[in-house]
């Protein structure tokens, strides 16, 4: 199930009586308010105050579903603390045994809801700061999409350009820095033709190279505006040097909602979302 389709649910999801924990947990080590496990305060305190709400209403079982609930994610937290990101969000409630943990790089504001159904506005701030879409990286190697949101890569696919052979091949997956196609080179004008040719010849060379190109990112296009519709994106971003991105940005059916005019076709997904969203 995609994070599109889970939020859709949560929309939907409500129980007659108040069953649902929705926590919303800052965690960002470069944020004062969470470092040093500050942020284990915030939990411990947080979940302990509707412990102490609840128990005054003397309900014993909606007493008893949340300290379940409460120790089932406390455990989770604890037990992924080398791994947290920026923030944690987490909805849970026995009813249907609603589970619903993601782990975002993207800022969270801590809070804790005890509701009858999840509490989704943080959620939705956190969506038209970091909407779906699909970050495009254009390159001489091929073209490198990332599908996000909010922060979180659903899926990574590279398809890879070989202009000897004048055909793209499908990878999904995390692409590797140490990742190339052969022969390929860098930049439009950076191959390289052995032998005793002439220079017309090697210009030639690099023209067909260049059209073999330009027919791949139309090709692609189609691809990505289809992968739009499939997957909901709201935007789409290029990253890419400045030929690459503007030359990919002409075969859109839309004008990109960004082009960033650098070459990370093999950094990090973290690195390529802050430039595209926090810069």
């Amino acid at each position: 199930m995609t994070l599109y389709d889970e939020i859709q649910e949560l929309k939907n999801f409500k129980c007659e009586d108040r069953c649902v924990l929705s926590v919303y947990l800052n965690t960002n080590p470069a944020d004062l308010n969470a470092q040093n496990g500050a942020w284990r305060i915030h939990l411990k305190n947080g979940l302990k105050r509707i412990e102490e709400y609840l128990e005054a209403s003397d309900d014993e079982k909606e007493i008893s579903n949340y300290k379940s609930l409460k120790k089932k994610v406390e455990r989770e937290i604890n037990d992924n603390q080398d791994d947290l990101q920026k923030g944690v969000v987490i909805f849970a409630s026995p009813h249907k045994d609603l589970w619903s943990v993601h782990y975002v790089q993207v800022p969270v504001k801590t809070s804790f809801h005890w509701e009858t159904e999840p509490a989704l506005d943080e959620l939705r701030y956190m969506y038209k700061a970091y909407p779906y879409a699909g970050v495009i990286l254009p390159s001489f190697k091929g073209i490198r999409i990332l599908d996000t949101s909010m922060g979180i890569i659903n899926e990574e696919i590279f398809y890879e350009f070989d202009p000897g052979l004048d055909f793209w091949v499908e990878q999904k997956g995390v692409h590797s820095a140490n990742h190339t196609s052969g022969s390929n080179t860098g930049s439009f004008g950076g191959a390289s033709h052995v032998g005793g040719n002439s220079g017309s010849a090697t210009d030639d060379f690099q023209f067909r190279m260049k059209e073999n190109l330009e027919r791949f990112y139309k090709d692609m296009g189609s691809k990505i505006e289809k992968l739009k519709k499939d997957r909901h994106w709201d935007e789409i971003h290029i990253v890419g040097e400045a030929e690459h991105a503007k030359s990919f940005s002409k075969v859109l059916q839309k004008k990109p909602e960004s082009c960033v005019f650098k070459n990370l076709i093999n950094s990090s997904p973290a690195t390529i979302l802050h430039e595209v969203f926090e810069k």
